[in-house]
Parts: structure tokens; sequence; C-alpha cells
């Protein structure tokens, strides 16, 4: 329970980073950027050196930078990751459903090349909707490609609006299972879950879908689709400090 209370902690001080972070920017998708917060913690600690990960939902990316940061990176910041190995980012991201069939390859690759090591995708709820997510689910399944995991951040809004009212995803998780991938549905805030849904060894490729809230820890941002994407301005966001102390 030390380690659990020590990560809450910490994803309380990286949504703090991500309130200067923006400040500084001037503008960020906070909304998103929080509801990833406590997966995007557990995916570093449990990322080996012959692992990848590749962040699809690429306008979240301030926390993102924050960790890579922490890890001895100097990433440049930008509204969207842009390609550059040496400091951790493994992919160019920004255009929502291109991350997972990116990551579909190069996990395809490393099959043919006998290499260890997963490749590790998180992506939107948002992005199930575009047709190139479900061909690599296809292509998953078919490849039997048990070193790839997507992670879908799953906070049931985009842009302005709620997903389903935007495109309903109906069941994702007996869809997923229909193309072929074992599929884990957690508490995508609850470190003891997704702990548990990272070390699972299973010999598919892996969905884990993060049931989570849209700017969690910031009472008035949570749940609130203003704050999908919006310039940042210190009298906007002083309460948000306020609660995260």
């Amino acid at each position: 329970m030390e380690e659990i209370g020590l990560l809450e902690k910490k994803a309380k001080e990286l949504r703090t980073r991500v309130l200067d972070l923006a400040l500084e920017q001037g503008e960020a998708h906070l909304g998103g950027s929080f509801s990833e917060i406590e997966v995007l913690i557990s995916l570093f600690e449990k990322l080996k050196k012959e692992d990848k990960f590749i962040l699809s939902k690429g306008h979240c990316s301030l926390p993102y930078y924050v960790l890579l940061n922490e890890k001895g990176y100097n990433p440049k910041i930008a509204t969207h990751p842009d390609l550059d190995p040496l400091n951790g980012i493994y992919c160019t991201t920004g255009s929502l459903g291109h991350g997972l069939p990116i990551g579909a390859g190069m996990a395809y690759a490393r099959k043919k090349q006998k290499k260890q090591g997963k490749i590790y995708v998180l992506m939107s709820d948002g992005e199930c909707q575009e047709g190139t997510t479900w061909e690599s689910f296809l292509i998953g399944s078919h490849h039997s490609l048990d070193n790839l995991v997507a992670i879908v951040d799953k906070n049931n809004m985009q842009a302005l609006d709620r997903t389903d009212n935007v495109l309903s995803l109906g069941d994702l998780k007996t869809k997923f299972e229909s193309f072929g991938w074992y599929t884990s549905e957690i508490n995508g805030h609850s470190f003891e879950e997704i702990k548990f849904a990272l070390d699972l060894e299973v010999n598919k490729p892996y969905a884990i879908i993060a049931n989570t809230i849209k700017g969690k820890g910031v009472s008035y941002m949570e749940n609130n689709p203003d704050w999908h994407g919006r310039r940042v301005t210190l009298e906007r966001i002083k309460s948000a400090y306020e609660e995260l102390k």
C-alpha cells in the first residue's frame, strides 16, 4: 500500500508539472492529459530497455515530455510529439488513428527479426472510430502479434462532446475480443488494476481498456469538454493548483 501511496502522490505532482508546462506553452489539451496520467506513470515504471512506447493520442503530450525528462531525455516540447528516437519518441503522432498501425508494423518487424521487447500504444477512445484502428486489430490477430499491447484511454469524450454522441463505439471489449485480441477492462486511475493488467502475460495481441475521467484530478475540468483543448492562463488554472496541493 505504501507503493500505491507514493504513486498517487506522483500522479498529483505530475498533474501540477503539466499545469506548469501548459502555462509556459500558453495552450494545452489538459482534459485528455489528466485522464492518462496514472496509465502513463505505470507504463514508464513497466517499460524495459528493449520495449518501445507510442503515444498515439499525441495531443496529450505534456505529461509524456515530463516523464521523458525524468528518464534523462530532452525532447522538443511541441503540441504533438515528433519522431526523435534519441530522446525516447519512436513515432510522430497527432493525426489520430496512426499510432496503432505503426505500432503493429513495429511489432511485426520484431517478430520477423526474432527481437525481444514489446510495443505499447496508448490511444484514445475517439481514435477507435478510425478505420485504421480496426485494420490494425485485424493485422495484430492475423500475425499473432503477442508483443503488441494497445491501451485505450476511455474517457468517453472527444473534442467538445461525448463519444457516444459523435459516433458510438458500443461494447469495445466484445469487439476487440471478436477480432482475436485478449482484452482486459480496468479502472484507469487505479494503480493496482493498471499494474495487474500490464503484468499479465498472454499469447496473443493484448488490449487494455482503461476507463478514465477526462480532466481527472481537477473538479472543474472533470468531464468538462471545455478543457479538451484551450488557451491556458494563470487565472484559468489558479484554482487547479490549489486542488492539487
